[in-house]
């Protein structure tokens, strides 16, 4: 359309020009607004999904912080807090829309909705912000604030980023690199419908930074689950015990030691009988502590059932596990190689154990063994020179086991007589020998045997020997004495002794006794 003078013809080209362009004009405004009302659309029924689906969460997440206030209390009560601040800015921003689409009689025409009236008469108030301008960006800022406050530190920046209002005072930089405040940057003298879907972003920010919230803090409680700080390794083998030799089994376990694996309950028993919880056990962090005692020697069984919370039901975890109790030695063993000796005719105490086996799986076998209680044994020995003596016991893993012992019998040493407990050859007065007794004696004996005198002979120097029965000096023999000179050796030979608890056994001859008188 050139400038000067124009036909008429041309005058009307130029109009026919200028009435089609606005045409075009009119018809881009009408697509425009269009478009702005379908996104409108699409993200309310965006948001509709993501309220349902953070409701959803919330309420499965309830559910596991009353069954596991430890692990989840703490979380549910800042998910709560965020969906309260969440709930009411969104209510805020619904009020809004709700005033802004009163006067428009179909929701749907968004054609008509190309007037800015309503935000610019509530947010702006000349060159400065109105009531209601000041309250939304107090709204933002402070929904902002709060909760960046709250969210785990890795969201925090894009919780800041999503809810951005301008630079540190408020401005926003347009592509002419004037500044402008941000909220009239965007909402002042946009279309009506524009404007409706850019409150319903801020719904969809709102909702998506609810989502956003609670995901990041499960996973931090996830990540927390399955943080090896939170493990513990123990050794696991089909018994508690080993012996050289053997082939260890065991292999290292881990295990959670933290409080979201504390059992809820737990049913056991020790050896059938019913345990009590406080007493016998106690639930603590990553299974159950024993408090019992290691019981008396032998095998030990811990069985039952353990109970841990899982999705608001108890599942069960059965437990059988066993160990084994060994007397604890009080002292060191020492055996001489060459003095492997019982004696005959004497009951000798016996010791037989095996290490790492339990009494109650130990046997012991030989002629003249006789076990009491526990390893105590007693061997009686019989004819012969040595007795064996056979050890049999069965180990955890079942396999039994067999040792051989071979013990050398001995008899009982040869006693020696003895005038009033005195031995060999003595000085006594007559007096002292008239009324003494005469006995036998094991001299440096292991065995305290009691012995007893049936019978002597007494020989007085210049007399005839006298047999005597019993223990002390009869009538014939206290005459002999009498004739008996100061100085005489009198002899008392042929003790018959005998031990008082076993007279079967014969003991070797019994020394004779020497003594002098001295008056």
């Amino acid at each position: 359309m050139a400038s000067g003078k124009q036909t008429p013809r041309q005058k009307m080209i130029n109009l026919m020009y200028l009435i089609f362009i606005a045409m075009l004009a009119l018809n881009m405004s009408k697509e425009v607004l269009a478009a702005f009302g379908i996104m409108n659309e699409r993200m309310e029924a965006s948001n509709v999904k993501t309220k349902e689906s953070n409701e959803a969460f919330l309420a499965s997440l309830e559910t596991k912080a009353s069954e596991d206030s430890a692990k989840y209390g703490e979380l549910y009560q800042n998910a709560q807090q965020i969906k309260t601040l969440s709930q009411e800015y969104y209510d805020y921003l619904e009020g809004l829309k709700s005033e802004m689409m009163k006067e428009t009689e179909d929701p749907k025409d968004y054609a008509v909705m190309d007037k800015s009236d309503y935000l610019d008469q509530q947010f702006f108030q000349g060159d400065n912000l109105a009531k209601g301008g000041k309250e939304f960006m107090k709204r933002i800022t402070d929904y902002r604030t709060q909760v960046a406050a709250i969210v785990p530190a890795g969201i925090k920046e894009s919780i800041k980023a999503r809810f951005e209002t301008g630079d540190a005072n408020g401005k926003v930089e347009k592509r002419d690199g004037t500044k402008q405040d941000w909220i009239n940057y965007h909402y002042e003298g946009f279309p009506q419908v524009a404007s409706l879907a850019k409150l319903t972003a801020l719904q969809a920010d709102v909702k998506a930074t609810e989502e956003d919230a609670l995901k990041s803090m499960l996973e931090g409680e996830l990540t927390s689950q399955v943080s090896l700080k939170n493990f513990a390794t123990s050794l696991l083998a089909t018994k508690s015990a080993f012996y050289s030799g053997e082939k260890y089994d065991g292999k290292i376990i881990i295990s959670k030691t933290d409080n979201s694996s504390t059992p809820v309950k737990a049913e056991l028993t020790l050896d059938g009988r019913k345990m009590t919880d406080g007493k016998d056990y106690r639930l603590e962090a990553g299974g159950v502590k024993l408090l019992i005692g290691a019981g008396a020697p032998g095998d030990h069984t811990v069985e039952g059932t353990l109970y841990f919370m899982q999705d608001g039901e108890e599942i069960p975890v059965p437990v059988k596990n066993a160990f084994a109790t060994i007397s604890k030695p009080n002292a060191a063993l020492i055996a001489a190689d060459k003095m492997n000796v019982v004696y005959r005719g004497v009951s000798n105490p016996m010791s037989i154990s095996i290490p790492g086996i339990p009494n109650n799986k130990v046997t012991a076998s030989a002629p003249g063994l006789t076990k009491r209680n526990g390893s105590s044994y007693v061997m009686n020995p019989g004819k012969g020179r040595t007795v064996k003596i056979i050890a049999s016991g069965i180990l955890p893993d079942g396999q039994r086991i067999s040792t051989p012992a071979t013990f050398r019998i001995k008899d009982i040493p040869r006693p020696s007589g003895s005038v009033s407990k005195q031995t060999g050859s003595l000085k006594l007065p007559r007096r002292n020998l008239e009324i003494a007794t005469i006995s036998a004696m094991l001299e440096d004996f292991d065995f305290d045997l009691n012995l007893a005198v049936s019978g002597f002979k007494f020989k007085v120097p210049g007399q005839p020997t006298v047999a005597v029965n019993g223990s002390k000096l009869d009538s014939r023999a206290k005459s002999a004495l009498k004739r008996a000179k100061r100085g005489d050796a009198v002899q008392i030979f042929d003790i018959n002794a005998y031990i008082t608890n076993n007279k079967s056994y014969k003991l070797k001859k019994v020394s004779p006794v020497v003594v002098e008188i001295t008056n």
